[in-house]
């Protein structure tokens, strides 16, 4: 799964790698959580750069897809993740998935380990090589009783690959800027046309890094969440084997 990540490559950064225009300054962002904004990339068909390529539109989105036949948010489970192997055939996400795929930019993102009866230990799994990243997401606009549009977001998650798998067993889907214009396609293909790109990141893409418990805390929001911990018992074990 994908509960909390991180944001601190600058707009610059995003706007190069993934095509995007006019992304407004923010600042970095070290732990994300769910119900807050998140930065989605969407397709838009508009505008075309170089070689014919769609550009991209950069908007803030509430981290925690809502269905658009929603009635009440408070009555469903905080949808922040969406399993890629079902989103497809899931009421809540099949219609967003058919037709408003997005991106999620990050910097790299953090999971827990459970050790038998003990709290999770946590890691910051982040890119070997620099520069953003983006996770496949999916969008969807609420439209609130009192007639305000809520735009929504979720992240989409695989199984894990061997050099996380010692930690979790689910990690988010990475979408590279080669194929990002074929996720983001909505209207000239269908789910069926992606599924090849609902797979683990390669052996040796992310490098997990113990951290404190600090980042267990919201409100803690500075760099320093991401500093090294290294405390005995706290470093990541070997990968193993596959589990499937």
């Amino acid at each position: 799964m994908c509960g909390r990540f991180t944001l601190t490559d600058p707009p610059r950064a995003i706007s190069e790698r993934f095509l995007v225009d006019a992304l407004e300054p923010f600042p970095p962002r070290y732990n994300i959580a769910p119900t807050q904004p998140v930065l989605v990339l969407r397709a838009d068909e508009h505008r075309r750069g170089e070689k014919g390529a769609v550009r991209r539109i950069g908007h803030l989105a509430r981290w925690g897809l809502i269905p658009s036949w929603t009635k009440d948010p408070s009555a469903i489970p905080l949808l922040f993740n969406a399993r890629s192997e079902t989103a497809h055939e899931r009421n809540s996400f099949k219609a967003a998935f058919r037709h408003r795929r997005c991106l999620v930019p990050a910097s790299g993102f953090y999971e827990w380990r459970r050790d038998g009866g003990r709290r999770g230990t946590p890691f910051f799994v982040r890119p070997t090589e620099s520069g953003p990243i983006a996770f496949a997401g999916l969008c969807e606009t609420y439209l609130a009783p009192d007639g305000s549009e809520i735009d929504t977001a979720t992240i989409l998650t695989t199984a894990a690959n061997a050099d996380l798998r010692c930690i979790h067993e689910r990690m988010p889907i990475v979408i590279t800027p080669e194929e990002a214009e074929r996720w983001l396609d909505c209207r000239d293909s269908e789910p069926r046309d992606v599924a090849d790109l609902l797979s683990p990141a390669p052996e040796g893409f992310f490098e997990p890094v113990p951290v404190s418990d600090r980042v267990n805390t919201v409100a803690n929001m500075g760099p320093e969440v991401q500093e090294r911990a290294d405390q005995p018992g706290n470093e990541p074990p070997p990968a193993q084997g596959s589990l499937f």
